[in-house]
């Protein structure tokens, strides 16, 4: 994700050796399957997330996934610091742990440095998702549109937390009409 504070080499160097090797799943959770990556590409917005120092203070966050020449898929992931009007963006490339057909993938965004990068929710629709990293401290509610009514997205936070994650710490960025200067067609 965009970095706010530190140089980007920086923090990613720093985040990187922190997750080198880190690919896990969250104890009793499961990746989604069966999984369709081809109906999972595209741009997804962040609803709500557990702050990171990489995406402290970002707001219209955005990750979007399309395939790779090597069989991977690129993640670009962009958020403005809307106090400075500053965006930001992190390029990376992800590849599947556990075979195609099962949502769980590694991510890196520095060199050969990898973290887990697991769906464990998704709707029917592929519409929104709960994406959690190798332990609980890294959770996303992701969704094909920019804003959810407050019921559908206090139900996905409700299937967070049902799954263990702090939903009480979470984080909602901005995601409306503030951020259109910044969104990319």
């Amino acid at each position: 994700m965009p970095y706010r504070h530190y140089p980007v080499w920086l923090t990613l160097l720093v985040a990187a050796s922190l997750l080198a090797g880190c690919v896990g799943i969250p104890k009793g959770t499961s990746a989604v399957e069966p999984f369709t990556l081809d109906r999972y590409l595209g741009r997804w917005y962040e609803i709500a997330r557990l702050d990171h120092g990489f995406e402290e203070g970002l707001d219209c966050v955005t990750a979007t996934y399309s395939t790779r020449d090597d069989g991977g898929v690129r993640v670009v992931n962009r958020g403005v610091d809307l106090d400075e009007g500053k965006p930001d963006e992190a390029i990376g490339r992800a590849y599947f742990v556990d075979g195609e057909d099962r949502a769980r993938l590694k991510v890196s965004f520095f060199g050969p440095f990898y973290a887990g990068y697991n769906v464990l929710a998704l709707d029917e629709g592929y519409r929104t998702a709960i994406v959690g990293g190798p332990n609980r401290d890294y959770l996303w509610i992701l969704a094909r549109r920019p804003e959810l009514p407050s019921a559908e997205r206090d139900a996905w936070v409700s299937r967070a937390q049902a799954m263990g994650f702090d939903t009480a710490a979470l984080v909602y960025p901005e995601q409306g009409e503030v951020c259109a200067p910044y969104r990319e067609s």
